[in-house]
């Protein structure tokens, strides 16, 4: 049986050997694409080996901040230093923008001052091959980063993937070029990788803010909800002041709980076991901390707990606990 800690440490393993199979097949597809520009002098394999230096930058970065975010916490970062990865995902967007102004100033001035690339079909081959092999590894790294629960792969993966569409589409521009003879076209496909590239940079640094500003996570909100209802007992009378926010693979959840007064605090405790075991089946890695509050009769009147012997009114409203509910304050009495 898996343990916690042995599910750790093999995540983390799964993230090292995946961004380090990044970072090697980035650096060998800068060479192959550097390579073909220097073969051919062409505007659009340009924009690829551009996107190709930010890549194998970005990449250095996310080893970094895979290696860091799977410190433990310590007196300086007691919630861990998962948010590494948001800066790494931020940076590598960054990084994407200035590539795309690079191609589009290299386009431009290629289309005012003409150039005719030269080799390109070799130099097609070249970037063929790249495109496929980032295809591959794109599809491994998002894939391997939705399994971990990591930004970073999956920031990274979703950039390789990216630039293996970009390829492909160079390639297809390039045979045309060949086809037609019309070398204009080379600048013209350039442009659109670079205008591609922008929107991939704008999507890395909006996923960045999302996470740096703990920006509430839809879907967790609404699993938190449904599994709190599913496993809702009869003395559990509201629940108010839900909050989550993520920190790479981890999430942190607290709220609090309404339960009766003659509870005892061991008996609290074991609520508490339950619900975050509970959880832990729905979303891996959560923290769960819960405050609980004690009822008073006023709460009677929404209490389905039948077997109370303390109760001194009948219940005459059910209480929902819905996301309106759930992340407000305490029933209004």
């Amino acid at each position: 049986m898996k343990t916690e800690s042995t599910t750790k440490d093999n995540d983390f393993a799964l993230k090292k050997k995946a961004i380090f199979i990044s970072l090697f097949f980035g650096i060998f597809m800068l060479v192959i694409k550097v390579a073909a520009y220097l073969l051919t002098g062409s505007s659009a394999i340009y924009s690829d080996a551009a996107e190709s230096v930010v890549h194998v930058i970005a990449t250095g970065m996310a080893v970094y901040s895979v290696l860091l975010s799977a410190q433990p916490p310590d007196e300086s970062h007691l919630y861990g230093h998962g948010n590494v990865e948001y800066f790494s995902a931020g940076i590598e967007g960054t990084l994407i923008i200035i590539a795309a102004i690079a191609i589009i100033y290299n386009s431009v001035q290629t289309i005012i001052l003409g150039a005719q690339p030269e080799e390109l079909d070799y130099g097609t081959i070249l970037i063929g091959i790249a495109g496929a092999v980032n295809l591959f590894l794109g599809l491994y790294l998002i894939r391997k980063g939705k399994a971990t629960n990591s930004l970073a792969l999956e920031a990274d993966g979703k950039h390789v993937l990216a630039d293996s569409y970009t390829s492909i589409g160079i390639v297809v521009g390039l045979v045309l070029v060949l086809i037609t003879k019309y070398y204009l076209l080379d600048p013209i496909i350039a442009l659109f990788v670079a205008v591609n590239i922008l929107v991939a940079g704008y999507k890395l640094i909006r996923e960045s803010v999302k996470g740096l500003m703990n920006e509430t996570d839809k879907e967790i909100l609404n699993i938190l909800v449904e599994t709190l209802n599913e496993i809702r007992k009869d003395y559990w009378i509201d629940l108010h002041h839900l909050r989550f926010w993520k920190s790479a693979d981890w999430v942190f959840i607290d709220f609090h709980l309404s339960i009766p007064f003659y509870f005892t605090v061991k008996e609290a405790h074991l609520e508490e076991d339950f619900i975050t075991e509970k959880i832990a089946e729905k979303i891996p890695n959560s923290d769960v901390r819960i405050h609980f509050d004690y009822c008073d009769e006023i709460l009677c009147t929404y209490c389905n707990y039948k077997d109370c012997k303390y109760r001194v009114k009948p219940k005459t409203r059910d209480l929902i606990w819905d996301v309106k509910k759930v992340l407000g304050g305490p029933v209004n009495k």
